[in-house]
């Protein structure tokens, strides 16, 4: 009887996609005011179209940015600097409708006393609540060393390495938007056995021949990435390659496809191997949490699977407004959890191991700390740098412990 199999694909954007340009200004705004006031409440929004940015939202901070310089500076940065390409930075439109957040939210995150007395860190843990009710989820898998689903990790750093062959020249004619998409196929297991499908999508100059981008591409993209992230483990001799599959892409960006933060949550994510509650990231400070919880969430579900607790994990958090203890925890680990440990015991662990009031994660993972720009373009997980706090698994150890106490 053959095996079953399935083919499972996950999609990734350059910087230079019209979303990610927008994801890429409402978070280059936060870190600016966090930079000044990390006290900062921001929840900013950015929309494109040709020739023309919005920004628009709350904030409340004893900063000031300037919406204009910002704005203007991402898409420079990003390589928009002509409009032969489609967009010049120096003379697109900037619009800015930014107001006070709403004091009804502002009095359920900030509950703390207004008497100038000194409170205690377990007093500001309580006074904190969530910024909004909502239900988040945090993911890993041993598929990859940076517990990530192997198909969307491999997506963004087919998309992360074209944005670099296109900067440094490696590749000429690459113009700044683009996307990735990979298929892998699973054994029945649930093991990632070989690599079915490579799609990359670029913007280019008018002049370029597809096949010596297809070439191109197949040399300094795809090969050097494949080869580093399959190695011996999954098959990668015998794949398709899809290369702008419609023909030219000369183009792109805003001034083909309008841009708005926040539409590309299953690309920050997963890639559609677990749940999302909805919640867009970029734009938002820590306080709302859509994005710490989310962060947090990770967090708690990559030390289970770094502990050696379960091979796959889904942790699910959600809260209700102005509330710091969140209103449910689950653990969901598909079956895959160590011998001999229960989901029950798991889940219990994590509620001794973990304090997931917003206000400690907040301190426990930095939130306040200016970063958020760099989180904005190829994942917010399964990424290495030292300011993504929510990667580090510190908590193994604990977590272990736990379990054997519970048992």
């Amino acid at each position: 009887m053959e095996q079953e199999r399935r083919l499972i694909s996950a999609e990734s954007v350059t910087e230079g996609h019209p979303d990610k340009v927008c994801d890429q200004i409402s978070d280059a705004i936060l870190d600016d005011l966090l930079r000044q006031d990390p006290s900062s409440h921001v929840a900013v929004e950015t929309c494109a179209t040709t020739g023309q940015f919005m920004v628009f939202g709350e904030v409340s901070s004893e900063g000031y940015s300037d919406i204009q310089h910002i704005v203007r500076s991402v898409v420079r940065n990003i390589g928009y600097t002509s409009s032969e390409v489609g967009l010049d930075a120096e003379s697109c439109g900037v619009l800015v409708a930014l107001t006070e957040q709403s004091p009804e939210i502002d009095q359920g995150v900030s509950r703390l006393k207004s008497d100038g007395a000194q409170v205690t860190q377990e007093e500001r843990y309580e006074a904190q609540g969530a910024g909004d009710q909502g239900v988040m989820f945090g993911y890993a898998c041993d598929e990859t060393e940076v517990l990530m689903p192997l198909p969307i990790h491999m997506a963004h750093r087919l998309a992360y390495r074209l944005a670099q062959v296109r900067k440094n020249g490696t590749v000429p004619h690459l113009r700044p938007d683009g996307k990735t998409q990979v298929t892998i196929e699973y054994d029945e297991d649930n093991h990632p056995l070989r690599v079915d499908t490579v799609l990359i999508s670029t913007q280019h100059d008018p002049q370029v021949d597809m096949q010596w981008l297809r070439e191109q591409l197949v040399e300094h993209v795809i090969t050097p990435v494949l080869d580093q992230l399959c190695g011996n483990a999954v098959k990668h001799d015998d794949y398709r390659v899809l290369v702008n599959p419609t023909g030219s892409f000369v183009l792109g960006g805003p001034a083909a496809d309008a841009g708005l933060t926040g539409r590309k949550i299953i690309v920050d994510t997963y890639g559609g191997a677990a749940h999302h509650g909805g919640g867009a990231f970029s734009g938002k400070d820590p306080s709302k949490v859509d994005r710490s919880a989310a962060y947090a969430a990770r967090w708690v579900a990559k030390n289970i699977v770094a502990a050696g607790l379960a091979h796959c994990v889904e942790v699910q958090v959600a809260y209700a407004i102005g509330v710091a203890d969140p209103v449910s925890v689950n653990v969901e680990t598909y079956g895959t959890q160590a011998d001999g440990v229960s989901r029950q015991v798991l889940q219990q662990a994590v509620r001794r191991v973990f304090d997931l009031r917003p206000a400690a994660v907040v301190d426990e993972l930095d939130l306040l700390r200016p970063r958020y720009s760099a989180t904005a373009a190829y994942g917010h997980f399964g990424r290495e740098e030292e300011s993504f706090t929510w990667e580090q698994t510190n908590k193994v150890e604990a977590l272990r412990e736990a379990v054997a106490a519970l048992q």
